[in-house]
């Protein structure tokens, strides 16, 4: 009996499953944001990216030819339709609260471990393309009472990023602050999971109602076009 591939290489996509020797032959098979392939081993790319690209061509990169209502004409981002509909309702949100002053882009949640690596790579990407960021470890100044700062800096906050990366998992299962964090978020449902070198099933054993969530993913993506999504997201027109 033909052996399920998705738990290995994922089926965001109907050439993914159509690939799988055992669900090829299922007529109307649907993809889910559950399962996600390798991860990239940095922001820029993948290893299979420059072997030709053979896990992109066959994943979520083959469908994105859909572009949304908020993007430019002159924007060259592609998405899937799934990522267009995740994103719908946050960017509704965004154009709400558009004349509400003195808010930050985005809220950056990410585990302490990864301050000074991933997380400061996604801030510093992030600030690259104009977006203004709320980051811990240029917002909370010495002394300040790290809780108390979070709040605020969510109040005052359009969108929620959570950074997903094997240190958060860890940091969430202790129920540390990225945890807190992560339940502020969750109960204001203004936020785009960002899976970086961990998958949405490793997310789903710790978090649940967040591993139910579509997001981004870098094993799918270099995480400079995710940043580029994210950048139209909260970017309104003058």
């Amino acid at each position: 009996m033909a052996r399920c591939t998705a738990p290995v290489n994922g089926h965001r996509t109907a050439s993914a499953a159509a690939a799988c020797p055992a669900c090829s032959s299922r007529s109307g098979y649907r993809s889910y944001s559950s399962y996600s392939s390798y991860p990239y081993s940095s922001f820029g790319g993948s290893s299979a990216s420059s072997s030709g690209g053979s896990r992109r061509s066959s994943g979520g990169g083959s469908s994105r030819t859909t572009k949304p209502r908020w993007s430019r004409a002159s924007s060259s981002v592609m998405y899937t339709p799934s990522e267009v509909r995740t994103l719908n309702p946050i960017r509704e949100s965004v154009e709400e609260r558009a004349s509400v002053p003195d808010l930050r882009d985005t809220f950056l949640c990410h585990a302490w471990d990864d301050r000074k690596g991933a997380a400061k790579e996604l801030h510093d990407l992030l600030v690259s393309r104009d977006v203004s960021v709320w980051f811990s470890e240029k917002d909370v100044l010495l002394g300040s009472s790290l809780l108390r700062e979070i709040d605020k800096g969510l109040a005052r906050s359009r969108v929620g990023i959570v950074l997903v990366t094997p240190a958060f998992l860890r940091r969430v299962n202790a129920e540390g602050i990225a945890d807190k964090e992560l339940s502020a978020l969750l109960a204001r449902d203004l936020l785009v999971p960002i899976v970086h070198n961990t998958t949405y099933e490793a997310l789903r054993e710790v978090s649940p109602l967040l591993g139910s969530r579509s997001g981004l993913s870098t094993a799918e993506e270099p995480m400079t076009e995710i940043v580029a999504k994210l950048a139209e997201l909260v970017t309104l027109e003058d």
